[in-house]
C-alpha cells in the first residue's frame, strides 16, 4: 500500500467517525445518600437524607429522633429539685448552663431570688461552662476537617475548666448544683485563686487557636464561602447564638435581654459578631465568645460579694399556680423553659425550647446547592448537640 492510498484510508475513515459522531449530553441518575444515623460528622445519632447531582446536593434532609429521650413527659412526675438531674442532660457538653434557665423560671413563679453571692457564682459556672463547651467545638470542628492537632489542644485545655466545675460542684459533666434560691454549696478554699489561673490558660489556648486553626489557611479554604446564611434567612430560621451572630445580627441575650438572677451587668464585655455568614464567621464568633467568657469569669471572680449562697425557700418545694418562661443565652444559642403550675410538687406542664433544634433547622436551606465535602463543614459549623434536638 502507497503513502497516497494511506492518507486516502485515513481520511476516509475520519469522515466516517464524523458522520456517525453524535453529541451526547450523559445524564445520570440522582443519587440519595445517606448520612448516618450513626456518622461521625453529625454530633450525635442523626440522619442526613442528601439527595445527589454527582458530587453536588440537591437537597439535604435532617431526620431526628433516633435517640428521642422524652425530657418534657419526663419532667410532669418528678418534683422540681429532681428535674434538675434531667436537664442536666439534654445539652451534655454544658450541663450547668442548662439548669440556670429552669430554676431561674421556677424562681420567678415562686417569687423568691437568690443572695447576691449566688448570682455572682451561678453566672460563673455558667460561663465556664460556656467555655467547656466552645472549647471542645473548635478542637473537634478542626479535626472534623483534618486539622488533629486541634482536637488534642482543645481536651488538654478545657480538662483546666472541668477541674474548677469539679471542685465546686462535684461534678464534672452534669452538676446538679443549681438550687431554686440560690446553690447547693458555697465555693471551696482556693477556688478563685485556681480559676484565674484556670481562665488564663484557656486565653492562651485561644491565642494557639487563632494561630493553629483559625489562622491556617487549608482551614480558611474549607470554610470561607461555604454554608453561607444571609442575615434574614437566619432570623427567618429562628437561628440564635454564635449562629446567628456571625451572619451580622448583633443578639445577645446575656447583654440584651438578661433575666434576674445572673450578673452580666456587673462585667465589662463586648459581643462579636461577623458580616458573611459562613462557616468560618461561625467559627471566629465562637472563638471571641470563648475569649469574652474567659474575660467575665475573671472579673466576676474579683468581685464575689460575701454573704449566703441560699434564699430562705421551703423544705419542700411547692410551686404556686402560675405561668412562667425563662429564655438565656446558652452555649449553642437561645434556651428556655415555659413553666405551667397547677400549685402542685411536679410542673404541670414544661415546654423546652433548645437552640440545636431550631439552628439546625436551616439545614435544608444552607446545603442546597454545596458539595458533598462542604456538607461535613457546614453541619460541623452549625454545631448541635442531639440531646438538644432530641429532648
Amino acid at each position: 500500500m502507497t503513502a497516497t492510498s494511506d492518507r486516502e484510508q485515513i481520511a476516509a475513515l475520519a469522515a466516517r467517525a464524523n458522520d456517525n459522531r453524535v453529541n451526547l449530553d450523559f445524564e445520570t441518575e440522582g443519587m440519595t445518600l445517606n448520612m448516618g444515623p450513626q456518622h461521625p460528622a453529625t454530633h450525635g445519632t442523626l440522619r442526613i437524607v442528601a439527595r445527589l447531582d454527582g458530587e453536588q446536593v440537591i437537597s439535604a434532609e435532617p431526620v431526628p429522633g433516633y435517640m428521642h429521650r422524652g425530657y418534657e413527659k419526663l419532667v410532669e412526675v418528678r418534683s422540681y429539685p429532681q428535674i434538675n438531674t434531667l436537664v442536666n442532660r439534654i445539652d451534655w457538653l454544658g450541663s450547668f448552663a442548662n439548669e440556670v434557665p429552669f430554676i431561674l423560671a421556677a424562681e420567678k413563679l415562686m417569687g423568691v431570688e437568690a443572695p447576691p453571692r449566688a448570682q455572682w457564682i451561678r453566672t460563673i459556672l455558667f460561663e465556664m461552662s460556656r467555655i467547656a463547651n466552645i472549647s471542645l467545638f473548635l478542637g473537634d470542628y478542626g479535626l472534623q476537617l483534618g486539622a488533629m492537632t486541634a482536637g488534642f489542644y482543645a481536651f488538654r485545655d478545657r480538662e483546666h475548666v472541668l477541674n474548677q466545675i469539679e471542685a465546686a460542684t462535684g461534678g464534672r459533666f452534669h452538676p446538679n448544683f443549681d438550687r431554686i434560691g440560690g446553690l447547693k454549696d458555697d465555693l471551696p478554699k482556693g477556688w478563685i485563686t485556681d480559676s484565674h489561673r484556670a481562665m488564663d490558660k484557656l486565653l492562651a489556648f485561644c491565642d494557639e487557636l487563632d494561630d493553629l486553626l483559625v489562622g491556617n489557611e487549608i482551614f480558611q479554604s474549607r470554610t470561607r464561602g461555604i454554608g453561607v446564611i444571609p442575615r434574614d434567612i437566619a432570623l427567618s430560621y429562628g437561628l440564635s447564638g454564635a449562629n446567628l451572630r456571625a451572619s451580622g445580627v448583633d443578639w445577645d441575650l446575656r447583654r440584651d435581654s438578661c433575666p434576674p438572677g445572673l450578673v452580666y451587668d456587673q462585667a465589662d464585655w463586648k459581643v462579636w459578631t461577623h458580616p458573611d455568614g459562613d462557616c468560618f464567621g461561625r467559627t471566629w464568633v465562637r472563638l471571641q465568645e470563648t475569649r469574652e467568657a474567659a474575660l467575665i469569669v475573671k472579673q466576676l471572680l474579683d468581685t464575689i460579694p460575701s454573704g449566703p449562697v441560699m434564699a430562705k425557700v421551703p423544705r419542700i418545694i411547692k410551686v404556686p399556680e402560675g405561668e412562667a418562661y425563662v429564655e438565656t443565652e446558652n452555649p449553642l444559642g437561645a434556651m428556655g423553659y415555659y413553666i405551667i403550675s397547677k400549685g402542685d410538687l411536679v410542673p404541670f406542664r414544661v415546654k423546652i425550647r433548645s437552640a440545636s433544634f431550631n439552628n439546625i433547622s436551616v439545614v435544608p436551606w444552607v446545603a442546597r446547592g454545596a458539595y458533598v465535602p462542604d456538607l461535613i463543614s457546614i453541619l460541623g459549623s452549625l454545631y448541635f448537640i442531639l440531646g438538644d434536638i432530641d429532648r
